[in-house]
């Protein structure tokens, strides 16, 4: 027990150090941060995710769930609209390029059959939050494209997730109605977004009483987890939920929710001891998130690793074409755009999906998870090095010529300090 409190704490400070190091050298914590959890998990077998128990799967959702609510807090109205077309274009075709690729590799070099690639597709089809939003808020971008990115990693989420619990209902019950699914992601995306904005509302109207309690610099964020277990207990999405309540309590005004009988328009929800105490709460949590992902990796065989390798490539490839037309307009740099073009790793969420085709006995399973972590493994290690090489003049310009944008050698990635230093 002692060792274990002593790792904990020596992982806190080691995390400030990769944070401070991702400022200088533009390596990725997050990616140091996943390979010690690959080191003392799969290589060594010091822990593995059964010495977690309940506890690892819990950590990850609540991280998943601050980091998303902290986001939306960050997310200006006004930009949100601008780049809600951006970001559905975006999230539409990369999510539906990024399953049809995985799905023909699994089809044709990993002997699946065509409702397991499919599954496979779908459970890879997305970006991952908790990997893409601290890296984006770790780079200075600007905020339409950050706001861009944030959309595009929450609505993909959704989309694996109703994409796989309809292609696992099609596998144990022979059929079911294209409606049907496409009435889920409608209604996980709407409804929870209407659970998120009305819990909003709820929250603004009592958080003056709230307020003369003591030490409640927290209820905040255990309204957060109400409003994110409630949404997800009535079969829609908590991580939408937790997003839109964020974006809410920062832009009630815009909103008009100022005019509400029952809410204070002087009220400030989010002080600056609120938003210290979320940015410190994502840090330790971020921490602990990627050396859990880590160690919960699986390594099968060699021709796995080569097989999602020339995958994610050729993933990356399409997002870098699909980039360059999304984002053509003159108010997307080329870094801004580049950095787009970069964020298609896979995470926590995909790695919980992948296990569900072997729980309901799907043939092909055991490839699927197999797969699946490894996938996520060569994706966010493509995305920290290309985050890495950036800097560089001639990929730089090349990313230019790729992207149809000038060239910004005077301006490589900047790492934004206020992110480093908690």
């Amino acid at each position: 027990m002692s060792t274990t409190i002593l790792i904990i704490g020596m992982m806190v400070f080691l995390a400030h150090f990769l944070s401070l190091q991702f400022r200088k050298t533009s390596i990725p914590d997050v990616l140091v941060l996943m390979l010690i959890g690959i080191v003392i998990g799969p290589i060594l077998g010091i822990v593995t995710p059964a010495d977690f128990g309940k506890i690892g799967s819990l950590i990850a959702t609540i991280a998943l769930v601050v980091i998303l609510f902290e986001s939306g807090t960050s997310l200006n109205l006004g930009v949100l609209g601008r780049s809600l077309a951006t970001a559905g274009v975006l999230t539409f075709w990369c999510f539906a390029l990024t399953t049809g690729i995985v799905a023909l590799f699994g089809y044709f070099l990993l002997d699946l059959t065509a409702l397991p690639a499919a599954m496979l597709g779908v459970t890879l089809g997305g970006t991952s939050s908790a990997v893409v939003i601290p890296m984006v808020n770790a780079l200075q971008l600007s905020e339409k494209s950050t706001t861009v990115l944030v959309l595009e990693s929450a609505l993909t989420d959704v989309l694996c997730i109703v994409g796989v619990f309809a292609l696992l209902q099609i596998y144990t019950q022979g059929d079911v109605a294209p409606g049907r699914i496409l009435g889920g992601v409608l209604s996980a995306l709407i409804f929870a977004a209407v659970i998120g904005v009305v819990g909003g509302i709820g929250w603004l109207m009592v958080l003056g009483k709230v307020r003369d309690f003591p030490n409640t610099i927290s209820s905040t964020l255990a309204y957060v987890f109400i409003v994110y277990g409630a949404t997800e207990f009535l079969g829609f999405s908590g991580a939408i939920a937790a997003l839109a309540l964020g974006i809410t309590l920062t832009n009630f005004e815009k909103f008009g929710l100022g005019r509400l009988k029952n809410i204070d328009r002087n009220i400030v929800p989010l002080n600056e001891m609120d938003f210290a105490f979320y940015r410190e709460a994502v840090f330790l949590l971020k921490t602990y998130f990627f050396v859990y992902l880590g160690i919960s990796i699986y390594f099968g065989e060699v021709r796995l690793a080569i097989v999602a390798l020339v995958m994610m490539l050729l993933v990356f490839a399409m997002r870098l074409s699909l980039t360059r037309v999304v984002m053509r307009a003159e108010t997307f740099s080329l870094r801004d755009a580049a950095v787009t073009s970069m964020m298609a790793p896979k995470g926590l969420a995909a790695a919980v999906l992948a296990a569900l085709p072997l729980q309901y006995g799907v043939a092909g399973g055991e490839t699927i998870r197999d797969a699946t972590y490894m996938v996520v493994l060569v994706s966010i290690l493509l995305t920290a090095l290309l985050v890495i090489a950036y800097p560089h003049p001639k990929i730089q310009k090349w990313y230019g010529r790729a992207l149809g944008k000038p060239s910004e050698t005077d301006a490589p990635l900047q790492i934004a300090a206020s992110n480093t230093e908690n």
